[in-house]
């Protein structure tokens, strides 16, 4: 009989694993609902350009694109496929099905006009370019 060594947090690593596993659907649930779909955005000469995934979006009418007060907002919906049947048992459900809401910060003033975005292999991509001086207004201040 070989002899073990004692380790008195061996019963602590069983009871967090257990944890673990019991809340790791609640846990990434709680992730997906509050960052919403993750988003690269870089700027070019030109153009701001903003990268979202968005997998499982079937029509483009389930997407919406709003840029407001420098301000990229992305949403939209996606819909579970028909490719678990009623009778069948769920062991984990981790993908993402339902409204989902991004807002992000642009690093540089964009015209609304010419925005083109387009969606492949479930990423949106925006392109926005960018306000020219000209198209920026100041505003003289009247001095009394």
């Amino acid at each position: 009989m070989a002899l073990v060594p004692f380790d008195p947090f061996r019963a602590t690593d069983v009871v967090r694993r257990e944890m673990d596993r019991f809340f790791t659907p609640f846990w990434s649930d709680l992730r997906n609902e509050f960052t919403g779909p993750r988003v690269d955005v870089y700027e070019t000469g030109q153009e701001v350009v903003a990268l979202a995934e968005i997998p499982g979006v079937e029509k483009k009418d389930d997407i919406d694109i709003d840029i407001r007060d420098n301000m990229l907002s992305i949403t939209g919906v996606t819909k579970r496929a028909n490719e678990v049947k009623d009778h069948d048992r769920f062991h984990r459900s981790e993908r993402f099905y339902g409204r989902f809401q991004r807002s992000v910060t642009l690093p540089a003033h964009v015209s609304s006009e010419g925005v083109k975005a387009s969606y492949r292999n479930g990423v949106l991509e925006v392109r926005m370019p960018r306000k020219t001086r000209e198209q920026q207004r100041t505003i003289d201040v009247e001095w009394h």
